[in-house]
């Protein structure tokens, strides 16, 4: 059975459930939570408050499942609750507009952050650890948009009104997010590559 059906048929069954019977919501939890506590990790760029924040985006959806209408497979749902919650929990941490229409970010490599604050101690470096530091590295305005279109698969249009920006800007941000991605990935890959053949 597709994964999206199977999280279908457990939704009814969590919604259907008598008061107290956890089971069918438990194993959906179980399904998505690895990568909802890592999508928050990306969004907020703050390890320490991901499982919390996870924990919150499953809170909001077991309690607001009686007004799920359908309209989208309850994977979709569960990521557009889990975008509100992280971007408000950021405009509450910042004080300000996650990400400003003024906001170029930067403009060459070298302005980047560094990945200095990592630990470097392991030997080898996976991908997955990779992706993380360079995530961490990528401004707001850049790394946010990408998160939201290429692991939550918004549409343009979606990203769009979540950020309150125009649809070109966010077309833009994106563009230049996977290209910031790609020069970063490739240039700590080499890196890493060298240092373990040193």
């Amino acid at each position: 059975m597709p994964a999206n059906e199977q999280d279908d048929e457990l939704f009814q069954a969590a919604r259907s459930a008598p008061p107290g019977d956890m089971r069918a919501f438990e194993k959906l939890l179980e399904q998505h939570q690895r990568r909802i506590v890592a999508d928050c990790r990306h969004m907020t760029r703050d390890p320490g408050v991901a499982e919390d924040l996870a924990q919150e985006v499953f809170l909001k959806a077991y309690f607001g499942m009686k007004n799920f209408e359908g309209r989208s497979s309850f994977r979709h749902w569960l990521q557009v609750i889990k975008v509100h919650h992280c971007l408000n929990h950021l405009k509450k941490q910042r004080g300000k507009t996650v990400v400003s229409i003024d906001d170029e970010g930067p403009q060459t490599s070298e302005e980047t952050k560094a990945f200095s604050s990592h630990d470097r101690s392991e030997d080898r470096i996976g991908e997955q650890q990779i992706i993380h530091r360079v995530l961490d590295a990528m401004p707001d305005n850049l790394r946010i948009p990408l998160v939201l279109r290429d692991m939550d698969e918004l549409s343009y249009e979606e990203v769009a009104s979540n950020l309150n920006i125009s649809l070109p800007a966010t077309k833009m941000r994106i563009k230049r997010a996977r290209e910031w991605f790609r020069d970063q990935y490739e240039a700590q890959s080499a890196r890493l590559g060298r240092e373990a053949s040193a």
